[in-house]
């Protein structure tokens, strides 16, 4: 093997700031090609990557007329085992997931033409649990987005009102079940992003406890920010699937051996009496709520209230700091895995992606394509980064434990805490997006003080009470519990760590209750 050139050497240690090298190279030139060499045996040796088992085809992306609401990127089928809990069921993930021999674009130009090489351990379990994967769902340009209006094949449409936004980033996966397309499909949640489009399209979304589901062979974001869930038309579908995909893979060092999914259906019938739920009061009131968005909210707990549970307000003060604590992670924390690491990164013992580095990497040949949302968090990233040499992703990260402790003392009085997913509801999309444009549909900033609310509220608003529970892990499910101006409103429950079971127990308790649609 040929050694490395002086020039070669020169130049990279100039690009890591090591400028004296380039006139020792000469003496250097040794020592480094014979590192690069004993590294470059690695070419001859097969890597280890999860083997994939079920036949498929690369499918193809729908036309306007076969899919109205742009909530598709591939539709495909593949048939997983005859028989099993999820046996006769079709499901569809995200287009972050990968299924090995279907593109993933992950609503981002760049990234067309990668083809994943394996299947995500949750598309494997799925599989072997009997469902037919039908395709791959539309979502925000690398998901950095609460609406789903960037994707860069188009805007994905609220399937209660065309031309308003269906949240995101998981916006197909929530608008195809909305729409009846599928009844189960897959989410991934950074900050909300499960949670957002299942309030705005009207479905249920779980983002479940932090490492319950293996995140392998998912396009990551953030790792200690990371969730992927499902979304679903009904709670027991919701439970369902859950235990399907949830317990460790051996793969992901986020999940402990000893992390191991429970019977979330057997919690769906069980009465909700006695079980106490605490409205969290700092998830209300805030400048950017819809007053009546927080008065269905309220009244979805009466009728919870009625089936004996007991509700009263509690207050945990820390919640209003969740938003800049999730704000300085992602920031940094996305900037360094995400776009500088490739999605791959390092210093972990998880499941690598070789191809997906690659291409990922592709963003840095014309970063200018890149939408507004995410060159505007980009930046910011960098410059906390840069000029402040960490301190605040260092500072968040050991505030989101004492956040996560604010949380468990308050959930050491109740069972759940509750809150409005989103405080406001579905916007319309600017007019390039085929929306009916107007104030709330003004970049950046939208008016809403017509709507009921208080003030303006930023795009990043959407994430205010969602994003906390990012930060610290724990599980958080959009419930649908009316209309606003025939828009889906929703109410947030929030569990201890791995206490799904009640969470699920008094979503289906709302669901009992009748319609949602009629409240």
């Amino acid at each position: 093997m040929e050694g490395v050139s002086e020039a070669s050497i020169g130049d990279a240690a100039e690009r890591i700031g090591l400028r004296t090298a380039r006139r020792t190279a000469e003496r250097v030139a040794p020592g480094v090609s014979a590192l690069v060499a004993s590294v470059r045996t690695l070419d001859h040796v097969a890597d280890e990557v999860p083997a994939v088992r079920y036949p498929r085809t690369p499918g193809y992306q729908p036309g306007p007329d076969e899919d109205p609401l742009h909530a598709w990127y591939r539709k495909t089928s593949i048939p997983g085992t005859a028989t099993g809990p999820l046996a006769g069921r079709r499901v569809a993930v995200k287009d972050t997931v990968c299924v090995a021999g279907v593109p993933l674009m992950n609503g981002a130009s760049y990234l067309e033409g990668y083809v994943p090489e394996v299947d995500a351990t949750i598309v494997t379990r799925l599989l072997d649990a009997g469902a037919e994967l039908v395709g791959k769902t539309n979502c925000e340009y690398l998901c950095f987005s609460g609406e789903s209006n960037t994707n860069a094949t188009g805007p994905t449409h609220n399937p209660h009102r065309h031309g308003y936004s269906a949240g995101g980033s998981s916006s197909g996966s929530a608008a195809a079940v909305a729409a009846g397309e599928v009844e189960m499909a897959i989410g991934g949640d950074q900050g909300g992003s499960i949670r957002i489009p299942a309030a705005w399209c009207g479905v249920y979304g779980m983002k479940p406890s932090w490492g319950l589901v293996p995140y392998t062979g998912v396009f990551p974001v953030e790792q200690t920010l990371d969730h992927v869930g499902p979304i679903t038309a009904k709670v027991l579908d919701n439970a369902l699937m859950l235990e399907v995909i949830a317990g460790a893979d051996g793969l992901d060092p986020r999940q402990g051996a000893a992390v191991e999914p429970d019977a979330y259906t057997e919690a769906v019938g069980q009465p909700v009496q006695g079980l106490r739920i605490g409205v969290l009061e700092e998830g209300f009131g805030l400048p950017c709520s819809d007053r009546r968005v927080e008065e269905k909210v309220r009244a979805a707990l009466d009728v919870l209230r009625g089936e004996g549970a007991v509700v009263r307000p509690v207050s945990v003060p820390m919640h209003r700091l969740g938003g800049a604590i999730w704000a300085a992670i992602v920031l940094e924390g996305g900037l360094e895995m995400m776009m500088l690491g490739n999605a791959v990164g390092t210093n972990w013992k998880g499941l690598y992606l070789d191809g997906l580095a690659r291409h990922q990497a592709g963003w840095r040949r014309n970063p200018d394509e890149l939408p507004e949302p995410v060159q505007v968090s980009m930046i910011a990233g960098e410059i906390l980064r840069t000029s402040f040499g960490g301190r605040y992703y260092h500072k968040a990260q050991n505030l989101a434990r004492k956040l996560a402790s604010a949380y468990e003392h308050a959930l050491s009085e109740v069972d759940v805490l509750a809150l409005p997913t989103v405080p406001f509801g579905p916007r319309p999309f600017p007019v390039e997006h085929g929306g009916a444009g107007g104030p709330e549909a003004a970049a950046g900033v939208a008016g809403g003080a017509a709507a009921g609310m208080d003030a303006p509220h930023l795009e990043t608003d959407q994430t205010v009470n969602t994003a906390p529970f990012n930060c610290t892990g724990h599980p958080a499910m959009s419930v649908p519990c009316g209309t606003v101006d025939g828009l889906p409103a929703a109410v947030m429950l929030v569990g201890g760590m791995y206490r799904e079971r009640t969470v699920y127990r008094l979503a289906a308790g709302i669901e009992r209750a009748g319609r949602w649609q009629d409240w």
